[in-house]
């Protein structure tokens, strides 16, 4: 059943629900200043409304991710879809910046949270072969948000009102949210008892969710995605400042960000097709070292094809990274707690996200220069690659292994 091409139907959603989900939160830096032109609200009080949606979807990451696998990923990802678009069309009539903080930034943020975890861990699911290609693919359509989303928010901008432009999108997210939604089901194996996500029953003392949580194996996973994200975090959100401060003019310097993105759908699929054929902890112990010193060597550029050069790395590889903890949750523990796991994954990647961007305007406000952001992202990516060298997988003959 795992071999039926209703799989890649899985993957196709995960990837069309990601991408909705995510460019629809990441329409708010589209929208910034008409909305603080027309309401008279501050640019740092509507941007903070992204920061609390950083902090709302890494809180809400374990929550989704537990209830997926209570209620199964169909049942989550249609509530996910249905409030995010609610939410968004309430924002839209905010009448007061905390209103519109508080519903964009908390409920947008914590109803976009229930798509990733738990299509990641519905997609893992599914595989037994080119797992880590799947759920690559998956990330990749996460990944498309920028490059389809923030273009049609544009475009609604130039045409209609910030109240008007939202009020599309949340429709738009309605209209194919929903229905996408219902396309999901749960792994096969989980719909039997009997099956391999519960090999033996209790005669093979199949780990409960206490010992996962408590394991070195997933105390290890959660802190080398935080470091990984809080080494990649700083240099994506503050490159492009970084460089009109080398003297690139805005609109070269925002065409950076486009080619990180670009380069990280290749790294995707390229970091999948490697994880399947070497191993997923193999390729992201790599991954790690070389997203280190990719993101040292922003410090040491100055011109726009070095900006290129570098960012097109960056990308690449910090990319292809992520989807591989879903990989290795899925490989070393029980099917039936997916989403608990990955959710717990990237609830500390996203914490490690939130951090990127403050420190960063710390470290400029303070040294007056971005070269000391790109030499402590440096040392937060050995951080990760050497704690990524900590994870054993579990033995055959321990419950993890066993279930998986």
């Amino acid at each position: 059943m795992t071999n039926s091409h209703y799989r890649w139907v899985i993957v196709a959603a995960g990837g069309l629900l990601g991408c909705m989900a995510i460019g629809a939160m990441f329409s708010l830096p589209v929208f910034l200043l008409p909305i603080s032109r027309e309401t008279g609200w501050s640019v740092t009080g509507i941007s903070s409304a992204m920061t609390i949606g950083f902090v709302s979807m890494a809180l809400a990451s374990l929550m989704w991710g537990t209830l997926s696998d209570r209620w199964g990923p169909r049942v989550v990802v249609t509530i996910g879809s249905i409030v995010l678009s609610a939410a968004l069309a309430v924002a839209s009539r905010a009448t007061s910046l905390i209103e519109f903080q508080l519903v964009f930034g908390l409920v947008v943020g914590g109803a976009t949270a229930a798509i990733f975890a738990p299509m990641m861990a519905c997609v893992t699911g599914w595989f037994d072969t080119h797992r880590s290609l799947a759920v690559s693919l998956v990330s990749a359509g996460m990944g498309m948000a920028p490059m389809t989303m923030s273009p049609l928010a544009a475009w609604l901008i130039s045409a209609y009102d910030w109240r008007t432009s939202l009020q599309i999108i949340a429709a738009l997210a309605a209209a194919v949210m929903i229905p996408v939604a219902l396309l999901v089901r749960r792994a096969p194996a989980l719909e039997d008892r009997n099956g391999p996500a519960f090999p033996g029953g209790e005669a093979h003392g199949a780990m409960s969710m206490g010992q996962a949580m408590r394991s070195p194996q997933f105390i290890i996973l959660l802190l080398t995605n935080f470091f990984c994200c809080a080494t990649h975090a700083g240099p994506i959100f503050h490159t492009v400042s970084y460089a009109i401060t080398c003297g690139i003019p805005v609109i070269a310097a925002v065409s950076i960000y486009s080619v990180e993105g670009l380069a990280g759908m290749g790294g995707r699929v390229v970091f999948g097709l490697m994880g399947d054929r070497f191993g997923a902890k193999g390729t992201l112990v790599a991954g790690l070292l070389l997203q280190a010193f990719a993101v040292l060597a922003y410090a040491f550029v100055s011109e726009l094809g070095a900006f290129y050069a570098v960012a097109a790395l960056v990308g690449f590889v910090y990319a292809g990274v992520m989807p591989l903890y879903a990989v290795l949750a899925r490989e070393n523990f029980p099917l039936q707690m997916m989403g608990t796991v990955i959710g717990g994954t990237a609830m500390a990647g996203g914490l490690g996200m939130a951090i990127g961007p403050l420190a960063g305007g710390l470290i400029y406000d303070t040294m007056g220069s971005y070269v000391w952001l790109y030499i402590g992202a440096w040392g937060l990516g050995l951080g990760a690659f050497l704690i990524s060298l900590t994870f054993k997988p579990f033995s055959k003959g321990q419950p993890a292994m066993a279930a998986a």
